[in-house]
């Protein structure tokens, strides 16, 4: 296909009414390979403006170990043991360099990068040991390309679809008639029971060893958690509708590719950019809900007057400072909210947000590298961290902890840390989905406490998929 040297950037309000859910829309499309959505889940949450989905797009890169293999619109497939996110850059350079956005707009994304970057994706990075099988045929990174997106803005429910103009797209009578659309019944099965890979003594014996770690000074914290396995049957666009509208998590997703299905409930946001402005929100504290309202209260002062807490969220949020002083300007790094209280369906959290300015010779792909896997879900120093958990650990992560979200042709980029996040593949036997759950360990950790945390993070997952969904 010939290019225009500067093809234009166009967004057409499309009319639907504002009470819309993006799902109605989105679920036309759920069942294509390659379709994604980051959903803000009607959350109230500061961060839950907009809600955005893509499908068809015209290239797509996969990273599996250290080899990546892309595919373009011609049907052209190359593969390339280069560092991963160096081709996704030269990706993005081929198919989006040039666009004619003729002025700024507070639409995000609009047309670009989308996809995931799996935990194990770190190891294209450093030096880090593997001792686990692969078991998994999901991708450690799968990211489309895509040249139009649709966008609803929560704040006043405005539809939008953008696209530039020289590629195919559809048509904003075609997004608009999609309302009245009948789709399909379908159904959702779990079909045993979750299993975890790990007792409750094989956790808190991992705990101790942790604190061995610790105490000799290797570390200072380190992230544990132990996985939740199932089989299923069925779709599993219904499972990420129960669970979303259960979670109402701002950084929601659902990917879907040809064997594996990612479904992401998500409370918390990785990167940021937004004109050059950076920002991440690390969670280190929980406490769970409680129905009694002054229970409840007393939950977040506990959490609010934890010195445990606090020094876990302090450690991570040091180690996010250092993370983004790779590629922001020198001085701008800042903690503008330090020990915040969010609250979820589930659980509260302790949440701080660092920000600074990325440097003017610097991209977004520069950011992530530079800060990945985010610090929250390793522990400090994190690449010590990493090696302990690769360890203790007895399958490896994939998804969980890895990264969902968006490099957008303005250079903007936002994305997710895969905590609550399910992964679904499957397979010619038995369809199986994974669920991750764990917590920091530091030096004063009870073992009993660590474990219990583990299971209160997914009280609105696991029990949510114990039955038959229609």
């Amino acid at each position: 296909m010939m290019i225009p040297k500067k093809p234009k950037v166009t967004i057409v309000p499309i009319n639907i009414e504002a009470k819309t859910c993006i799902t109605q829309i989105f679920q036309h499309f759920s069942h294509e390979n390659w379709a994604m959505m980051l959903d803000s889940s009607n959350s109230e949450h500061e961060n839950g403006q907009f809600d955005i989905f893509v499908a068809n797009p015209l290239a797509t890169i996969t990273t599996t170990d250290n080899k990546s293999e892309i595919s373009h619109e011609d049907k052209r497939k190359e593969y390339s043991c280069e560092n991963p996110l160096h081709l996704l850059q030269q990706l993005i350079n081929q198919y989006l360099s040039g666009n004619n956005l003729i002025e700024p707009v507070d639409i995000p994304f609009i047309a670009g990068a989308l996809g995931y970057f799996g935990y194990d994706l770190g190891r294209c990075f450093e030096h880090l040991p593997s001792k686990n099988k692969r078991e998994y045929h999901t991708p450690d990174m799968a990211v489309g390309i895509y040249t139009w997106s649709v966008v609803k803005d929560n704040h006043n429910g405005h539809f939008y679809l953008c696209y530039i103009d020289c590629y195919p797209h559809p048509t904003v009578d075609e997004i608009e008639s999609l309302i009245l659309k009948k789709t399909s019944k379908h159904t959702f099965t779990l079909t045993s029971s979750w299993q975890a890979n790990m007792s409750k003594t094989e956790y808190e014996q991992k705990i101790a060893k942790i604190k061995s770690y610790l105490n000799a000074g290797d570390c200072y914290q380190t992230n544990l958690a132990q996985r939740f396995t199932a089989t299923y049957t069925g779709d599993e666009w219904q499972a990420y509708l129960t669970l979303r509208n259960e979670n109402k998590a701002p950084f929601s997703a659902f990917i879907r590719l040809p064997t594996t299905n990612i479904l992401s409930i998500s409370p918390e946001r990785f990167l940021l950019i937004r004109d050059t402005e950076v920002e991440t929100k690390p969670i280190k504290g929980t406490r769970p809900r409680q129905k009694d309202s002054d229970a409840d209260a007393l939950q977040v002062q506990s959490l609010l007057s934890s010195a445990k807490d606090k020094a876990e969220n302090l450690m991570i949020v040091d180690l996010l400072r250092n993370d983004l002083s790779k590629h922001c300007k020198p001085g701008s790094i800042s903690v503008p909210e330090l020990f915040k209280i969010e609250t979820f369906t589930a659980v509260h959290h302790l949440v701080s947000k660092v920000t600074g300015k990325l440097q003017s010779d610097k991209t977004a792909i520069d950011l992530l590298h530079g800060a990945f896997p985010g610090g929250s879900i390793t522990g400090a120093p994190k690449i010590r961290a990493m090696q302990i958990i690769d360890e203790l650990e007895p399958n490896n992560r994939n998804i969980y902890c890895g990264s969902i979200g968006y490099i957008g042709i303005k250079g903007d980029m936002d994305t997710n840390i895969c905590i609550r996040t399910l992964l679904c593949e499957q397979d010619a036997v038995d369809n199986k989905v994974h669920c991750w759950a764990g917590g920091g360990i530091v030096i004063d950790s009870k073992a009993s406490d660590e474990y219990q945390e583990s299971l209160d993070k997914v009280s609105k997952i696991l029990p949510i998929l114990d039955i038959d969904m229609t």
